[in-house]
């Protein structure tokens, strides 16, 4: 009986779990939030296009499952903490104590192996502290300027935006993702560039 009553335990902290991930999928991206766009993503919805961004990497030099397991991690704390946004004037310190509160009280509910690996890796991005959480830091920025672009083109609003693509400049350095960020502002250059002539007409 003691050991059914454990695993009933471990399904019960499983299922808590399970239930404040799932909760990602219902916070909306602040950033998009505050910009009025119509039906933002969730959470969830960003990081599941980052993970297949760090699944599709050819980088060899970078370990491409621990990519994919930080982008599916660094971001979890949310489902407690909210989409704390720099508009919400809050400084990084406190942000990241939220966030280190909420890891710490979600990693609680796994058994011991799982709880340390999920909590390390969320620290490892926190603080940078690999290639790989460098790479994925940037995928982070290369994907909200792919849904900006995206928001502007179902708007059919191009530039409307801009303050995103600000936040970004200079900041990617690896040689992919340099080339999709390239793309995105190329498709961008196009739109507005097409909705100026036609606004000429």
């Amino acid at each position: 009986m003691a050991v059914a009553g454990a695993g009933s335990s471990v399904g019960k902290n499983l299922l808590q779990f399970m239930k404040f991930v799932g909760q990602l999928k219902r916070v909306p991206r602040t950033g998009w939030v505050y910009r009025k766009v119509e039906k933002p993503e969730s959470v969830s919805d960003h990081m599941y296009r980052m993970a297949v961004m760090a699944m599709i990497t050819e980088d060899k030099k970078l370990n491409k499952d621990r990519c994919i397991k930080l982008a599916l991690v660094h971001d979890m704390a949310e489902c407690i903490v909210g989409d704390i946004a720099p508009a919400d004037n809050i400084s990084k310190e406190e942000k990241h104590r939220r966030e280190k509160e909420a890891m710490n009280y979600l990693s609680n509910m796994l058994p011991d192996e799982m709880k340390k690996e999920v909590y390390e890796l969320w620290e490892e991005y926190e603080h940078q502290s690999s290639a790989e959480a460098k790479f994925v830091k940037e995928l982070d920025q290369c994907e909200m300027i792919l849904q900006a672009l995206e928001y502007e083109e179902l708007e059919k609003r191009p530039g409307r935006l801009q303050d995103f693509y600000d936040s970004t400049a200079g900041k990617f350095k690896h040689p992919e993702i340099i080339q999709l960020a390239s793309a995105i502002y190329e498709e961008r250059a196009s739109n507005i560039a097409l909705q100026g002539s036609s606004s000429q007409l």
